[in-house]
């Protein structure tokens, strides 16, 4: 294989495509697929997006196909350390070798007017790649918002918005209504959706336009619904089934509902006679992982991994440290994104917390650490500013105690970072209880 060709050049020119920025709209995509022989139309897709949420439904559905006997595609956003966790087969990230070839038959068709973005690129590789390994199924997630997004070109067996919270408002619009009839557009005519949307406003908007769709509309809550049980199981009430004792592999009480749109989706899929034996549905709940989400790596020191994103993420990670760790000193290592409520995102985690170590990912959007300085000086005395992410993660395991907690969050970029640290570092890990 040529120099030009390697894993590695392939992924920098690709990476280099970021300078062109967020730009939403179809036309590229299509042109590209055009070229591809547009490969997503031997496949049936299940399209999921939603503020919070969506990577945890889209690889639990990715699971529980797969397990049932289904050949899977799974397509998401962000990585956190290799690109190829993006495109997942099987629940299995693609080889370098097949990231090289979808990247060199993207290359080799694109014709447009302008050079598509990343996310495009990336779009035109999974679904390449699916079509060549001829998979059955596609779970595939939204990058932003979901009318002008990348993955729009998809004709879905089922729609799944998991929620909808203010976000990306240079983009999707300034209200919880813009940001909704974006996410909205997702939707297609008579194909089911499911959603875990609660704000009154919003599911007016997205029943008025799954209506004008003629599109089934199930919402947590009033379609389904779960009640939780004391040993940690909950009850699934379903749009036509009652499912008792189920489990979820992934922590958080939050899950519980993320869990309950799955099973939503699954019934939905049943109805249109898909083949999803109960027991399959059940183990690919439990044995589902999502890393970077409420993730323990290790246990003396405690080392929790989260993203949290999002003023609804961070508050999400906020309340299991208080309900989970409010008894141990907790540092907390942490770099946000330019275009997130840093502020509002600091202000629920910190109190939390006894030390803070600021720190910056390796992507342009990343605050300076500097900048989050002066919010967390008001309550917290112990503060240090590490920029690089490597160096501020080995610096908070060999200075902090085994009985107590390091949480790693702020972003999806600082989270991957830090896996790649620990990677390289496995002996900053200790999986002893004792």
């Amino acid at each position: 294989m040529a120099a030009k060709d390697s894993y590695k050049d392939c992924l920098e020119t690709m990476y280099s495509l970021r300078r062109f920025g967020i730009i939403l709209g179809l036309s590229t995509i299509k042109g590209i697929l055009k070229g591809l022989g547009n490969p997503q139309e031997g496949m049936s897709f299940i399209h999921v997006a939603g503020t919070n949420g969506k990577g945890s439904v889209a690889s639990t559905l990715s699971t529980i196909l797969h397990l049932s006997g289904h050949k899977v595609g799974l397509y998401t956003s962000p990585h956190l350390v290799r690109f190829n966790e993006r495109i997942c087969i099987n629940n299995r990230p693609i080889s370098n070798k097949n990231v090289v070839s979808s990247y060199q038959a993207v290359k080799k068709v694109h014709l447009g007017t302008r050079e598509p973005t990343f996310f495009e690129f990336a779009t035109a590789m999974a679904l390449n790649e699916f079509g060549r390994q001829k998979v059955e199924w596609v779970v595939i997630e939204t990058g932003m918002g979901g009318r002008l997004d990348a993955t729009n070109i998809i004709k879905p067996t089922l729609c799944i918005i998991t929620n909808i919270s203010l976000e990306h408002k240079d983009y999707l619009g300034e209200t919880l209504s813009a940001i909704a009839r974006e996410k909205g557009g997702i939707i297609k005519r008579n194909v089911p959706v499911v959603t875990g949307v609660r704000q009154k406003k919003v599911i007016s908007i997205l029943n008025k336009i799954a209506e004008s769709q003629t599109a089934p509309f199930y919402r947590f809550g009033n379609a389904f619904r779960v009640r939780r049980n004391r040993d940690g199981t909950f009850n699934y009430f379903g749009i036509e089934n009652v499912w008792r004792n189920i489990n979820t592999g992934l922590a958080g009480n939050h899950q519980i509902d993320n869990a309950a749109l799955v099973l939503a989706a699954c019934e939905v899929l049943i109805k249109k006679n898909l083949a999803l034996p109960l027991q399959g549905i059940k183990d690919g709940l439990k044995q589902n992982r999502w890393p970077g989400r409420l993730e323990i790596i290790s246990r003396r020191p405690l080392i929790l991994l989260d993203g949290a994103h999002n003023l609804i993420a961070a508050r999400t990670l906020a309340g299991y440290l208080a309900e989970n760790f409010a008894d141990r000193n907790i540092t907390l290592v942490v770099g946000i994104l330019d275009d997130k409520p840093y502020l509002s995102m600091l202000k629920s985690l910190i109190p939390h917390c006894g030390r803070v170590v600021l720190t910056s990912a390796k992507i342009d959007r990343a605050l300076a650490p500097e900048k989050l300085y002066h919010i967390v000086k008001e309550e917290i005395a112990d503060i240090n500013i590490i920029p690089d992410v490597d160096e501020a993660v080995v610096h908070a395991v060999e200075t902090t105690p085994p009985d107590e907690v390091i949480c790693i969050a702020g972003s999806l970029y600082v989270v991957g970072e830090a896996k790649e640290t620990f990677e390289k570092n496995p002996f900053l890990l200790n999986t002893d209880s004792d």
